[in-house]
């Protein structure tokens, strides 16, 4: 309340000036007529008082022009019939970009927060396209005087456009205006009206003025991306539509519409089909931790009522059954299938000699358009020591047969929590190090709290904000030692280490470097709105483009850069991030989609919080699986979702609800007014919406139907 103490007295004072003006009349002192009448006793006055009389004028300027009032224009004239076009200009100039800096200014001060807050969401991409371009487009806004200068001021003080930036634009921009304004002031005799300025042949002049910029924006955008491209000879006619090179999720997507489209296509693939996914990735791990699932409900029989229940199993039967899922699921992204769908399929490593060309097995390939799809691998620390000891990471786990007795697990993201869980069910002593505070540390704090206490039932050993130093060995016993809290060394004893520190991209290897195709600061191909590189005709998606490293974002990538790249030109279509769900599969479950409160805080994106604990859900309650919660923040006052966290059993499941609703702008009322088969947990969706409801009741139209049906009854 007390931030808005000082708005409320600036906005106050604004209008009792802007008022006063209206009301007294002060209007009528700013038209044509009046200058002209008293012309002369300025002139003479100006002659006498030089300095005095530009300085008042320059503060009636300012103060006019921050207050959005009319009369710019005739300020203008008149500057320019008292002080000549030179003086005026100078003068008018500076006050002009003055008095808008101060609009921008107040702007800023009374409104972009408020606004900021609530349509942030809507605005995400006017404000990145501010802060790239923001210069670019005020400049040329600032040519063409069709667009009121006032409205610019105040609609620009809303965006992340920095207020020098903003003063410098503004001050040249107007410059081209300004002069033909004032040049008009030093002729204001022959001038009968305002109007007769701004003649159709002089707004056409400016609008094709503030027109050539963005044309010659368009035009060094198409130069640039052409230069690449001029260094190579264009074939007459091309071998394929596209070539996509990596067969995981994202390059079996774009292969796979690209053939649906009739385009000629090749899909090249170094290794083997269905990439990280379906080989060491999504399907490998769900399938282990399905089988630790199992194996858990067990060591939980009394809960169900059994006295006791025993497992037999021998840990190499299950990484067994482990590849007898990837080999059920294989022939969905097998070669026979996609051949079958029209996509030529090519096994061996691709280099992509030029933008047109791809070698592989010895043989050239012309294309028009490439798609780069080659996915990433996990990340290795370069720390001392760790070559002397056994370590895997997520591509490499699949051929163990021996269960580790005692398990290290360097990280506590997606990936370590995962697995980490895992082996611990089936019998290894994990120890999960974490060097932040928290494991799973893109979520909130509550809800990584309730995935910690259920690592600590199971009997992890949880070391967070510890650093990993060096890796040692002495004999047989291999040790990690860290930076825990304090300081305090803490040395770790283990059979077999896995690194799950995060993914990093493939680039190298097939071309990339001689073609000098631009990579991002974290390591991933650089690409624009539309997926595309630095070459026109070169595309990327999935994990080698960021910034989200997902089986179901690389699909989704996926359509977007084989469409792009197929009718670009003639059609194409920026790639939209707005709605993207992710889980992590621990148990319990932990399910996102859009904003969480860390998030919002840190991007200052006000929220209201409604939650419903899923140990009160009667369908979670019989299956003895109550515990959890869901969270969903709403824009303050309405139903409108922002994002949503779930912790609990099957969270990825039922969070699916709240994906389509926030998709289609399906707000709370609408989840509150569905039916949902009970006893499922899938009602925690539509209790939560329940709670916010209830916390929105119409106060005191409840109070009139508590009276009207009292009178009812008498």
């Amino acid at each position: 309340m007390k931030s808005l103490i000082p708005k409320l007295i600036l906005l106050i004072f604004i209008a009792i000036l802007a008022f006063s003006f209206f009301q007294f009349g002060l209007g009528d002192y700013l038209t044509l007529e009046y200058f002209k009448s008293q012309q002369k006793a300025f002139e003479l006055y100006y002659q006498d008082n030089k300095v005095q009389t530009i300085a008042i004028y320059f503060i009636i300027y300012v103060a006019t022009t921050a207050l959005s009032l009319p009369g710019a224009t005739l300020l203008t004239l008149a500057g320019g019939a008292l002080f000549g076009l030179t003086v005026g200009l100078i003068v008018i100039s500076f006050a002009s970009t003055i008095g808008a800096t101060c609009a921008f200014l107040v702007s800023r001060f009374i409104l972009r927060d408020y606004i900021q807050n609530k349509f942030g969401d809507k605005l995400v991409a006017i404000n990145e396209g501010i802060k790239k371009d923001g210069a670019f487009y005020l400049f040329t806004l600032r040519l063409i005087p069709v667009f009121p200068f006032f409205i610019i001021n105040l609609v620009m003080g809303l965006t992340p456009i920095s207020v020098i930036k903003y003063y410098l634009v503004s001050q040249i921009g107007m410059l081209a205006g300004t002069v033909v304004f004032v040049n008009a002031g030093t002729q204001i005799g022959k001038i009968e009206s305002l109007s007769g300025i701004l003649s159709p042949a002089l707004l056409g002049s400016f609008a094709l003025l503030g027109i050539f910029p963005l044309i010659a924006k368009k035009s060094i955008e198409y130069v640039k991306s052409r230069r690449y491209l001029k260094k190579y000879t264009k074939p007459k006619s091309f071998d394929y539509n596209l070539i996509v090179i990596g067969a995981g999720s994202g390059g079996l997507v774009s292969a796979l519409i690209a053939s649906a489209v009739k385009a000629k296509v090749a899909l090249i693939e170094k290794h083997k089909m269905g990439g990280d996914c379906l080989n060491t990735g999504c399907v490998p791990s769900k399938a282990l931790i399905r089988s630790a699932k199992m194996l858990s409900y067990a060591s939980r029989a009394q809960e169900f009522g059994f006295k006791s229940t025993t497992v037999e199993f021998d840990f190499p039967d299950v990484m067994e059954r482990v590849q007898q899922v990837i080999k059920k699921i294989e022939p969905h992204d097998s070669v026979e299938r996609f051949t079958k769908l029209g996509v030529e399929c090519i096994q061996g490593e691709a280099k992509i000699i030029t933008p047109y060309s791809v070698e592989v097995n010895g043989n050239t390939l012309s294309t028009k358009n490439i798609i780069i799809a080659t996915g990433g691998r996990p990340r290795v620390p370069d720390l001392p020591g760790i070559d002397q000891v056994e370590y895997r990471t997520s591509d490499t786990l699949w051929d163990i047969r021996e269960l580790p007795a005692r398990l290290l697990v360097l990280g506590g993201g997606p990936i370590g929590c995962e697995l980490a869980q895992s082996f611990q069910r089936f019998g290894s002593q994990v120890t999960l190090v974490q060097r932040g505070e928290a494991i799973l540390p893109a979520e909130d704090v509550d809800a990584s709290d309730i995935v910690k206490e259920s690592f600590e039932k199971d009997g992890i050993n949880i070391l967070t904000g510890h650093t990993a130093k060096y890796f040692s060995k002495e004999g047989d016993t291999q040790k990690l030692t860290c930076s825990g809290r304090e300081n305090k060394e803490v040395v770790v004893e283990f059979d077999l280490v896995l690194l799950a520190l995060g993914r990093e991209a493939n680039t190298k290897g097939f071309g990339l470097d001689g073609l000098e195709i631009q990579l991002s600061s974290n390591g991933t191909i650089e690409n624009d709105e539309f997926l595309r590189t630095n070459y026109p005709n070169i595309y990327v998606c999935g994990d080698v483009a960021g910034p989200y490293q997902f089986t179901h974002v690389a699909s989704h990538q996926a359509w977007y850069a084989s469409v792009n790249a197929l009718f670009s030109p003639l059609k194409k279509f920026k790639v939209d991030y707005r709605v993207i769900p992710w889980a992590t599969f621990t148990d319990p479950e932990v399910a996102r989609v859009g904003l969480n409160e860390k998030d919002a805080k840190q991007k200052s994106i006000a929220y209201e919080l409604t939650t419903y604990g899923i140990d009160d859900l009667d369908r979670a309650i019989a299956d003895n699986e109550a515990h959890g919660l869901v969270k969903v923040l709403t824009v303050p006052g309405k139903d409108k979702i922002l994002g949503v966290t779930i912790v609990g059993a099957h969270a990825s499941d039922i969070i699916a609800e709240f994906v389509t609703a926030m998709k289609y702008n399906i707000g709370l009322n609408k989840i509150l007014g569905t039916i949902h088969i009970y006893p499922t947990l899938a009602e925690s969706n539509k209790y939560v919406a329940g709670n916010w409801k209830r916390k929105h009741a119409p106060k005191k139209l409840l109070s009139i139907l508590k009276k009207f049906h009292a009178w009812r009854r008498n």
